[in-house]
């Protein structure tokens, strides 16, 4: 069986921020969120990088040349390519020093899902009508909670819940891991900045999808963030997995996208 994503995306600038520093990358087999940080434009510009190397890299990924294991090491090696453009774009320009990006996407392979993540975007699998969180936040409030120092209701109002452990920022020397999650007809995921997350829980997140149907949850979660002020932007994608012969087109949603 050959499987691929019947995708819906949207970012939105928020109700606060003055420019939009979210990237996200639609196609059939790959998806993707990156989530910028860093003044003078840093954050789009660091997040336009990471989806713009993704979008390179579809080509060779639906690839019947290449076996999967291959396939597989370009996926999560990509982020070295990225940390590179990153560092050479902060090195050209000086006022991009320290911008980075987080990263959350999906490749489907063979039967399997991948998932590469860094930072605290998040990527969660909607499946028997339950949502689980896939994806593990690369924040100090995180490894708190893993420590249980803290609990998971102290982290919503923490000053610090968004310091990040990883990011993308050109030198982070991180040794990426790709997790691969077997597909099951009917999947359904969402790929989100933390836009989303830093506001509505999960369990307000899985009423809003069990309400509306797929073209309208996400038009319905961001309505649901910006009644809670939507501090920041608000980037999500959520796709369904099927079977079915159905053409998507590439589609990256860029920094400029309110």
């Amino acid at each position: 069986m050959t499987w691929q994503f019947t995708p819906y995306a949207q970012s939105d600038l928020g109700l606060v921020r003055a420019s939009n520093e979210d990237s996200a990358l639609i196609s059939e087999y790959l998806i993707a969120v990156a989530d910028g940080m860093g003044g003078h434009a840093g954050g789009e510009v660091a997040s336009s990088i990471a989806i713009n190397a993704l979008a390179e890299l579809i080509s060779v990924l639906d690839s019947k040349d290449i076996d999967t294991d291959s396939k597989d090491d370009l996926f999560v090696n990509i982020t070295h390519q990225i940390d590179a453009k990153i560092l050479q774009s902060s090195k050209d320009d000086p006022e991009l020093s320290g911008m980075g990006t987080t990263l959350t996407a999906l490749n489907i392979s063979g039967n399997n899902v991948g998932l590469l993540h860094i930072g605290d975007s998040r990527c969660y699998r909607y499946r028997d009508k339950k949502l689980e969180q896939l994806s593990i936040d690369h924040t100090v409030m995180q490894e708190l909670i893993d420590q249980g120092r803290l609990s998971p209701d102290e982290v919503a109002s923490h000053p610090q819940r968004s310091l990040l452990t990883q990011a993308l920022m050109g030198d982070s020397g991180l040794t990426p891991i790709l997790i691969n999650f077997q597909i099951k007809k009917g999947d359904k995921y969402l790929l989100c900045s933390d836009g989303l997350t830093n506001v509505l829980s999960n369990y307000e997140i899985m009423k809003i999808i069990e309400a509306n149907s797929d073209d309208q949850v996400i038009s319905a979660l961001i309505a649901e963030v910006k009644q809670k002020g939507a501090p920041d932007n608000i980037t999500i994608i959520w796709a369904q997995t099927s079977d079915l012969a159905k053409k998507i087109d590439l589609k990256k949603i860029g920094a400029a996208n309110e």
